[in-house]
């Protein structure tokens, strides 16, 4: 049987690695997480995709679902990792700063599909809620 060919089109073959931040009902609440400084953390990443001049993006949603292991963030695939067979990877309690520095450190790489992530974020991926587990 001959291989697959993966064909994109339009956007989705220049789309660059995205990182989707919970801020819904838990992920940066500070009165379920005092003490950390949630505003700091989307700055940051913010910051980081503004420098990486168009490798990377960020964007905000809603609550993501799992609100036991918040902050939740996705890292999306490029369209290029994407067709390297990298998916969506979900990483919880990505609270403290090295998480922080190892998403930012992953996209900036290339992200799911294009580089490897660090191993100690590995520790942290969660996951997806049912709903997303049963749409693969």
């Amino acid at each position: 049987m001959p291989a697959q060919r993966v064909v994109s089109i339009g956007a989705a073959a220049r789309r660059p690695c995205t990182l989707v931040v919970c801020r819904g009902c838990c992920c940066g609440d500070t009165r379920k997480h005092p003490g950390y400084d949630h505003g700091w953390q989307l700055e940051r990443l913010r910051a980081a995709a503004t420098a990486s001049a168009g490798g990377f993006e960020v964007r905000t949603t809603d609550c993501l679902g799992p609100c036991d292991q918040a902050n939740v963030i996705v890292v999306q695939p490029s369209g290029a990792g994407r067709r390297a067979g990298g998916r969506a990877t979900w990483v919880g309690f990505a609270m403290d700063d090295d998480c922080t520095e190892d998403v930012l450190s992953w996209a900036a790489a290339g992200g799911p599909g294009v580089a490897a992530p660090p191993a100690t974020l590995e520790l942290q991926f969660i996951d997806p809620p049912r709903p997303a587990r049963a749409r693969r």
